[in-house]
């Protein structure tokens, strides 16, 4: 695990499947030094301008992109049928309406998670959905983590990523890929370790936003990020023992970003939840999806038959999914830290 990689992207066919922020930055990232990349997007008018004016209209609309080398089309079997190496990073949200076109099989294909969430009404991460429902079979599953926020690879800020996969030429293979000036990256593989934790880290953040909407301080966050690391490193070796160190950039590294970040979505939806939103009013305002609301649903029923103690993903519960006044769960839950 975690063995940095260097190199000039690779020669292999990758394709990027989803049309928002993280699937632009991938784009971008695979287009500075690979020479072709698929694009599946929705949107034909997107697809369009892109052709024409060489930026996503909607999102990162200020990166350049490298339309010479990117194929990009609302044609999904072509993207797929092209494509060696496939990333999907549509929000786990709309991930199965997505694949609704798919009449290609993905059985042959080497499938990358970028997404940070779970699969709603299927309630299993996204590996397990291709491996149930595609039949991908677990060796050519792999996942793509932080800590690593697309609006900063926009701006070409230096940012680190871990391709996991349980194959290890497939993990390699995705970290040269994705390595360029600006992008450092690493492999591991622990996929459903990664996964579980960029499930987790998103119900952390959401829970630093609420307290931040509450008008907790800096101090208070440092202890909650403290005690959700703990909580964090608990679940995954309950749910898939195996040596890994929890400190790595891919599984603290993820939950610090997203729990201190400006860009953090679901730090975003919590501060709007401590401040009085209700659940369908922030997510109407944000116009985005928060997955750590899907993946505080999905944590419930996984531990529910495992005895982890969890209180910070209790307490985010609570006030999600059963109604529970914001400031009381909170300040419950702060007596129980250390």
């Amino acid at each position: 695990m975690g063995k940095n990689k260097e190199g000039k992207g690779t020669h292999l066919n990758i394709a990027v499947v989803g049309g928002g922020s993280w699937a632009t930055a991938l784009v971008k990232i695979l287009s500075e030094t690979n020479d072709y990349v698929g694009w599946w997007m929705r949107d034909e008018e997107a697809v369009m301008h892109i052709k024409r004016y060489h930026h996503n209209p909607k999102y990162l609309t200020g990166v350049e992109l490298q339309t010479e080398r990117i194929d990009v089309t609302t044609d999904l079997d072509h993207i797929v049928s092209e494509a060696d190496y496939i990333i999907f990073a549509v929000p786990s949200a709309f991930l199965k309406p997505a694949l609704e076109a798919l009449t290609v099989p993905l059985e042959d294909k080497v499938v990358f998670s970028a997404i940070k969430g779970i699969v709603p009404d299927e309630n299993v991460i996204v590996g397990e959905f291709f491996f149930n429902k595609y039949r991908v079979p677990i060796e050519n599953i792999g996942v793509i983590m932080g800590p690593c926020h697309a609006e900063e690879v926009a701006l070409e800020r230096l940012s680190y990523l871990t391709c996991a996969s349980q194959t290890e030429e497939y993990a390699s293979n995705m970290a040269k890929a994705l390595a360029c000036d600006f992008i450092k990256t690493s492999t591991s593989d622990d996929i459903y370790g990664t996964e579980y934790a960029a499930v987790l880290k998103n119900i952390y953040s959401l829970a630093a936003g609420i307290c931040h909407g509450l008008g907790y301080g800096d101090n208070f966050q440092a202890v909650l990020v403290s005690n959700a690391t703990r909580e964090m490193k608990r679940f995954i070796k309950n749910v898939h023992p195996i040596k890994r160190d929890i400190t790595g950039s891919a599984y603290l590294g993820d939950l610090l970003v997203t729990a201190y970040s400006q860009f953090s979505r679901n730090r975003l939806f919590g501060t709007m939840i401590g401040k009085g939103y209700t659940v369908r009013s922030a997510m109407l305002e944000m116009n985005m999806v928060a997955e750590g609301y899907y993946a505080t649903k999905l944590i419930k029923s996984v531990k529910k038959d495992l005895d982890i103690k969890m209180p910070i993903s209790n307490a985010v519960y609570k006030i999600l999914y059963e109604g529970k006044n914001p400031k009381k769960v909170m300040a419950a839950l702060a007596e129980k830290f250390s």
